[in-house]
């Protein structure tokens, strides 16, 4: 059977497979009117892939999932394939920049962008910790493009196919000029990469954001219901109990109380927080709930250090200023 790609047509993940089966010589059909939150949740593709996630490979072997997965499958269906180098190093070099790419560069443009968007939890501290994180992955990138004008060797790899693809949403949606001028050799290096015939072709013309997205509005809509007044002979109801959502920290509840401060006068702000935890470590099931923990530099309080307990004392009791700042605000988790 004919390898079928099940991706929208403007996934970027399922870029990668569809650009590194141009250079490979692979035929792969992509799925007509596939659409995202629809095709992704039927009984079929639920076979093939139980979380939903896209791009999904349908081979004669079976289905493949995880894009980066895909792409090193199509690229090893041609043998002695460029796009893998031409030696061991090579290849430990290729997988190398993949994983650069995967870790450093498309998480970090997510953890900026998405929260955006109003598919994750907007957090000012997050997103400047993203950001941060996200400077720092391209200066390294920038340095050694400086001197290299693919990754790897002297020729396109499956490690400038997967980079390039994990950059493109980055320039397409948030990172302006403006941003970018920072990292001139990335700048050079992504623009080279996407005019490239066999990228062009799939990718088509990008242009770059001219502006950073506003934060997604989460005000919810007026229902026709609620805005029709009530008469005012109507029958007094029952007060009925109102029903809050749960938020991500009410698992956490019952075993812990924290205090988190906003400190300064003007931006950027600083995030510090005190947090008490049942028993003498961070419970787990916690961590797995609260994907921003790992924004944040944890250290444990040494009772028998004096200068330790006396900055406790001062987060729980507000104390103003906070180490010689303003302190803007404070919240109690309990």
């Amino acid at each position: 059977m004919a390898l079928v790609l099940h991706a929208s047509s403007t996934n970027k993940n399922g870029y990668k497979a569809l650009i590194a089966a141009e250079y490979s010589d692979v035929k792969i059909e992509l799925v007509k009117n596939f659409e995202m939150g629809v095709s992704n949740k039927t009984p079929e593709f639920l076979k093939m892939n139980p979380i939903g996630k896209v791009p999904v490979l349908e081979t004669s072997d079976g289905p493949l999932f995880e894009s980066n997965a895909i792409a090193r499958y199509v690229t090893r269906l041609k043998a002695d394939n460029p796009l893998y180098g031409t030696s061991l190093i090579d290849y430990g070099r290729i997988e190398q920049w993949i994983d650069f790419a995967t870790a450093e560069i498309d998480v970090n443009i997510g953890r900026w962008l998405y929260p955006r968007f109003g598919l994750t939890v907007y957090l000012p501290p997050a997103e400047e910790a993203a950001i941060a994180a996200l400077k720092r992955a391209l200066g390294a990138l920038n340095t050694h493009l400086t001197s290299n004008t693919y990754l790897v060797g002297h020729g396109i790899t499956l490690a400038d196919i997967i980079m390039t693809c994990n950059l493109s949403i980055g320039f397409k949606a948030i990172m302006t000029k403006s941003f970018t001028s920072e990292f001139p050799h990335v700048e050079r290096y992504f623009w080279t990469m996407v005019n490239q015939p066999k990228f062009h072709k799939i990718l088509g013309d990008l242009k770059q954001a001219e502006s950073i997205p506003p934060v997604a509005s989460k005000k919810p809509a007026q229902t026709k219901e609620s805005a029709k007044p009530k008469p005012k002979d109507e029958p007094k109801e029952e007060a009925k109990k109102e029903v809050k959502p749960k938020e991500r920290m009410d698992l956490a509840r019952k075993y812990a109380f924290g205090k988190m401060l906003i400190i300064g006068s003007e931006p950027p702000f600083k995030v510090k927080g005190l947090w008490l935890f049942r028993g003498k470590e961070i419970p787990q099931f916690v961590l797995d709930e609260c994907y921003d923990m790992e924004l944040y530099e944890w250290t444990k309080v040494d009772l028998n250090d004096e200068a330790q307990k006396e900055r406790v004392s001062q987060m729980i009791e507000d104390a103003e200023p906070f180490e010689g700042e303003a302190l803007l605000d404070a919240k109690c988790f309990k």
